[in-house]
């Protein structure tokens, strides 16, 4: 039997193709950023090209590291940067416009508009999603609406949207195809039937020609061309629905948090969806083969990784990343500075576009290492209010919280999480869980593997992180937090 599977793993900031044995171990990966493009205050676009470009060359890299060849792959899957929104040429494959990166809020003004005839929940019912710049149909509308003769050009049949696993799918099979947890993130597909709905169409502006077909997160579409010549291309997963998968929260109640450019709690609740009342979203969390989709509630929080990459980038507080954390210790504590980093309004559970980022607490006594320990602080604070949101929701007490992404090796920010949360905090022994479980959906559909049981096996704890702070601290400075985030509200 072929030895591995392959994962694509196309984020906001880099591509990724990592390789994975049967144990959910990795054999080879490769990795290369692209640049974030930000052409006015609050607009963020990616080149699709380049995008596109990168993911075939990482590929590449990843077999030469390894001496493997595309033979030596079952399978391979896709997981994505969900949201951000493309839209090219059927017949050039020529991007009309750059990507529309989903922390982009441009749309602000739309949203404005149908948020005033029916409410910010007027399509939660059939979508699971309020109404926000977060999604795509409102950023498939503004490139409809403001790019000259696109919308004509879309509505004769000869444009293709896609979010990125419909473009890379596009370039690596020649098929127009999304996953339903994709187009669960349009705000243009029903939950109930999994299909684009003509209503949500007609109120978004969106001509049904552009949209691709709707198919299973895992199944066999096809085979590759290009570096992957002749491998079937058997798994698509959005990036937080592929982490949930990696980190094997296959039964109702088991969630997991991804720490990335954002962050992402996700709780599956089986195959029925649980709609929010505590500002949560209802999603897709995949659907394998022929079997019955299966539903999450989910917490998006927009900027966490991203702040820090702001202190390094924009002020030139640390030299890479990873310095965040000695600069943190620096101090004993936040020397009560709070940073709400809402750069693109606060997602769950506020849903405020009208939230700009605050440095609150600021005092001569303030340095650059109370910032970075508040900037750390601000990913744990945010996370503590999606899970308070997700208990009242589910009515189940969270006993402990998987975590996965580049920001768990962090220790000081995973114990400071488990502190606020008051709850244990687990890393597994596999951190790649985003790009595994896009691996295990192809592999499930080729029979790699055989099942979900052999799944749950390969998930293995690595170290554990137990609170240690009293409550009255915790309590202190969760009111001192809810304070920052009202002074970030209403400008705008």
């Amino acid at each position: 039997m072929t030895r591995f599977i392959g994962a694509i793993d196309q984020g906001t900031t880099s591509s990724r193709f990592i390789v994975f044995d049967r144990g959910g171990n990795t054999i080879a990966v490769a990795q290369k950023e692209h640049r974030q493009i930000y052409p006015r205050p609050g607009w963020v676009e990616h080149d699709p090209i380049e995008i596109r470009d990168n993911t075939m060359a990482v590929i590449g890299e990843a077999l030469r590291s390894a001496d493997l060849k595309p033979s030596d792959l079952a399978a391979v899957g896709i997981t994505n940067q969900r949201e951000t929104t493309l839209l090219w040429d059927r017949t050039t494959g020529q991007p009309v416009y750059n990507a529309l990166v989903w922390q982009d809020t441009r749309v602000d003004p739309m949203v404005a508009d149908l948020t005033r005839d029916g409410g910010q929940d007027r399509f939660r019912a059939q979508t699971g999603l309020p109404l926000a710049s977060y999604f795509s149909a409102l950023k498939l509308r503004w490139l409809l609406d403001n790019v000259p003769g696109v919308r004509a050009r879309a509505e004769a049949g000869d444009l293709a949207f896609g979010t990125v696993d419909t473009w890379l799918l596009w370039h690596l099979t020649g098929q127009h195809i999304t996953d339903v947890t994709n187009a669960s993130r349009t705000q243009l597909m029903d939950l109930a039937t999994l299909e684009w709905d003509a209503g949500l169409l007609a109120a978004f502006g969106v001509p049904r020609g552009v949209l691709p077909r709707i198919v299973p997160s895992s199944c066999v579409y096809g085979e590759a061309r290009g570096p992957l010549e002749g491998v079937p291309v058997a798994g698509i997963l959005g990036d937080q629905q592929a982490a949930l998968m990696g980190q094997a929260c296959f039964r109702p109640g088991e969630a997991k948090n991804t720490y990335g450019t954002g962050c992402f709690l996700l709780m599956h609740t089986g195959t029925e969806p649980m709609r929010s009342a505590h500002g949560l979203i209802t999603t897709v969390a995949a659907k394998l083969g022929d079997q019955p989709a299966t539903y999450a509630l989910e917490g998006s929080i927009a900027i966490t990784g991203a702040l820090v990459q702001w202190l390094r980038d924009n002020l030139g507080l640390i030299k890479s990343s990873a310095d965040i954390e000695a600069l943190a210790l620096s101090v004993p504590d936040n020397g009560d500075v709070y940073f709400v980093p809402a750069f693109s309004g606060l997602y769950a559970p506020y849903w405020r576009a009208d939230a700009r980022g605050t440095i609150a607490g600021l005092t001569r006594f303030a340095s650059g290492g109370h910032i970075a320990r508040a900037a750390l602080e601000a990913t744990a604070y945010q996370v503590m209010d999606v899970v308070r949101a997700m208990e009242r929701d589910s009515g189940i007490p969270m006993a402990s919280l998987r975590v996965d992404g580049g920001m768990v090796v962090n220790r000081t920010l995973m114990q400071f999480q488990a502190d606020v949360l008051n709850v244990p905090v687990v890393r597994p022994s596999c951190v790649e869980t985003t790009a595994l479980g896009a691996a295990y959906a192809a592999g499930l559909a080729v029979g790699y593997w055989a099942g979900l049981d052999d799944l749950r096996t390969n998930w293995a704890e690595a170290e554990r992180w137990m609170p240690a702070m009293d409550v009255d601290r915790r309590g202190s400075l969760a009111g001192s937090w809810r304070k920052a985030v009202e002074r970030s509200l209403g400008w705008r």
